[in-house]
This record gives structure tokens, sequence and C-alpha cells, in this order.
């Protein structure tokens, strides 16, 4: 510890396998790795100082469908036991549903919908959402 902080590495290094990858990962470059690691490795960045927001644009787009799953649910499981927000943005309505609990729905830069995830999917309001929907 530095004047009373952790260790930044050690920080760094837990975090690492708290997105299950090995403290090993943390000598390689980037393109060592595969995209689902790489995000994974991303993901350890951010939480390696103890946020309490983070903002994910796009995290799982270009992933494939089992690189996508591990990571939302290291997604899912970071927020619950970091108590953390998770602002998650996303074109893909399969993953919004899975992934969120609350719901905007921007069009053209404004927000046109606020609602719980299920509300929204059962029963939009607005008629951008219904044809996003559709």
């Amino acid at each position: 510890s530095l004047h009373g902080r952790p260790n930044p590495r050690e920080g760094a290094l837990e975090a690492l396998e708290r997105v299950g990858l090995p403290r090993s990962f943390g000598a390689r470059f980037p393109h060592e790795l595969s995209g689902g690691q790489r995000q994974r490795g991303g993901i350890a960045r951010a939480i390696a100082l103890r946020p309490d927001f983070i903002l994910a644009d796009e995290i799982v787009s270009g992933l494939d469908v089992s690189s996508q799953a591990q990571v939302l649910t290291i997604l899912r499981d970071l927020v619950r036991e970091m108590n953390l927000t998770l602002a998650f943005i996303s074109h893909d309505l399969s993953v919004i549903r899975r992934l969120c609990d609350r719901v905007l729905v921007l069009h053209q830069g404004e927000i046109v919908e606020d609602a719980e995830c299920e509300a929204l999917f059962a029963a939009p309001k607005a008629a951008y959402t219904r044809e996003l929907l559709e």
C-alpha cells in the first residue's frame, strides 16, 4: 500500500481475476487476445478503481453469442456484487431485455420513453418504441 492506498498493480490483477481472466493477461497486448477477452480486459480496467458508475457503449456488439453471454453475465454479477450503476447502450433489444432493469429509449437525441424493462417490452407507450419492438 502506498500512502494508505491499495497497491494499484494488485488492484488491476484482482480485477482481471474478477472478470475471469488469469493474472498473466496483465502482461499481454490487446492483439494477443480474442474479442471477448479484450472486452473483459476493458471491464477489468473499468472496475480496478472501484467506480460507482460504468458506461458501457455497445460493449457486446461484434462478439459471438458465447462471448456476449459471458460478458453480460460478468456485467450483471459486477452490478450486484459491487453495487454499481451500469448505463448500457445498445441497439440489440434481446441484450437489453436480458440485462437491464430500466430502459430509456432515445429517438433523434430525445428520450421518448423511460420505463422498467419488462413494462416497456409488455406495453410500450411511445410510437417509436413500438416500432422498435415490431
